[in-house]
């Protein structure tokens, strides 16, 4: 029979770890520590990068970016999952939910554009060094950083009003630590065909349009590295890229598998284990360790401090 209550439920019922009552603490304790971690770990990229006057350059510039960006991302629920964790009722208003939903999306498409600007910023770096100043100078840079923010939130934007404007009959059980967007959408009591359609061919857009563009400008920059004659000058050539690459990989590698796999292969309770994708903790961490211009600012911050 069908359903006519189609009025939007007041909140949604997360259900997380309801089958697992008894590791609710240890998943506070863990996740507790990774959001500490990546505040701190961020937060570190962030001033560096503003108090060092060696690393104003674009490529730390989009770190910072970056690290802000990761930031805003789990800032966005894992407060509110750590008190649902400890909490009885583990309930999200509808519009804290479209809240969460909107800027946790708007997060990742975002980082996947700057991903893209990041490799096309190295691109021009590795492959037309004498240009470089010219090419990637202050006004180019911030203008792509703005640009990446624009796309990711209008992106955000029309997704979340689309999604929360489809009938949920009153059902509002997700199945899930956080609104997340795939989530919300299989709660819809109509066909939601139209809608994963839109939502396929924006992931396309945001996400496989600047992967291509990446690995584009990989081939370039392997190309040019590869012509390098000593060893020292490929070692250190690819060393600037090599913290970018690994983040992609990263990155691309959870995005690509929660989102593009196929319909029959979805599940929600894998989709559990890495919507807390620990990218946005191991991003500092990466570029920390594989970065000797980091390094040498945490020590310089960190002797000038002392003085």
């Amino acid at each position: 029979m069908e359903r006519t209550n189609k009025t939007a439920p007041n909140e949604f019922i997360l259900l997380g770890l309801y089958k697992y009552p008894k590791l609710e603490i240890f998943f506070f304790v863990l996740c507790m520590i990774i959001y500490i971690v990546i505040l701190f770990g961020n937060s570190v990229i962030i001033m560096l990068s503003i108090l060092d006057s060696h690393l104003h350059t674009p490529m730390y510039f989009f770190l910072s970016n970056l690290s802000f960006l990761d930031i805003c991302y789990t800032s966005s629920f894992v407060p509110k999952m750590l008190v649902n964790f400890l909490s009885t009722r583990k309930s999200l208003s509808f519009s804290g939910c479209a809240a969460q939903m909107s800027i946790s999306f708007a997060m990742g498409t975002t980082e996947c554009i700057l991903l893209a600007v990041m490799a096309y910023d190295r691109y021009v770096a590795i492959c037309n060094p004498l240009r470089y100043p010219i090419v990637m100078n202050r006004t180019v840079y911030v203008n792509l950083a703005a640009l990446c923010w624009l796309i990711g939130g209008l992106d955000s934007l029309f997704q979340t009003i689309l999604i929360m404007q489809l009938p949920f009959c009153g059902e509002n059980v997700i199945d899930h630590f956080t609104c997340e967007i795939l989530a919300v959408m299989h709660l819809a009591c109509i066909d939601i065909s139209l809608n994963e359609l839109i939502m396929l061919v924006g992931t396309i857009i945001v996400t496989l349009i600047p992967l291509l563009l990446i690995i584009v400008s990989y081939v370039f920059i392997l190309s040019t590295i590869l012509k390098i004659r000593s060893a020292e000058g490929r070692s250190k050539a690819f060393s600037t890229c090599s913290a970018h690459l690994t983040v992609v990989i990263i990155f691309y590698g959870t995005i690509l598998f929660i989102y593009m796999k196929p319909k029959s292969k979805a599940s929600l309770t894998t989709d559990k284990l890495i919507a807390f994708a620990v990218t946005s903790m191991l991003n500092p961490i990466i570029y920390s360790l594989r970065n000797k211009e980091v390094k040498a600012a945490v020590k310089k911050v960190m002797f000038s401090s002392r003085i």
